[in-house]
């Protein structure tokens, strides 16, 4: 073993996404496996099992941080399955594992974890996902992206040690 570690971004988004919302998270999930780059998700259905299913396609690995007590809720392309019992706590866990985020779509689960990132400068790219505003300002933190690649380029781009 070469001793080099491997880049892990994470792929947030909501458990009932749009058909357009799915195809984007698949083929983030496809490229991330084309650039030999870990996806780390919440494990479960959704955005989540859309880029795990794009990833698994490509050969890549996958590594799902489950919210319940069972690796047996995790979706069928999730590797990895990392059962934690914390509920969505487990959303802390599944963006510091990473080194950069892509958000696709979402709720407020997905918002959680975009403010967790950020507040831990992790980088957020964001496809169809949340923008901010401060008194009435934009916010510019999530860095939008065009496309599945433009979003998988800017977050290895962006990519922080840890």
């Amino acid at each position: 073993m070469s001793g080099m570690k491997k880049n892990i971004v994470a792929v947030i988004g909501g458990g009932e996404p749009s058909a357009e919302e799915t195809r984007l998270a698949e083929e983030v999930g496809r490229e991330l496996a084309r650039q030999g780059v870990t996806l780390v998700c919440g494990g479960l259905g959704g955005v989540m099992e859309a880029a795990c299913r794009g990833a698994s396609a490509e050969g890549g690995v996958t590594i799902g941080i489950l919210p319940g007590d069972s690796p047996k809720t995790a979706n069928p392309y999730v590797q990895i399955p990392i059962v934690t019992g914390i509920g969505y706590a487990r959303n802390i866990s599944v963006v510091k594992s990473s080194q950069a985020v892509i958000a696709v779509g979402g709720s407020y689960g997905t918002l959680s974890e975009i403010a967790y990132a950020l507040q831990s400068n992790i980088p957020v790219i964001g496809l169809n996902t949340w923008s901010l505003s401060r008194n009435g300002q934009p916010d510019n933190s999530i860095i939008p992206a065009d496309n599945p690649v433009d979003a998988v380029q800017k977050a290895l781009d962006l990519t922080v040690e840890r």
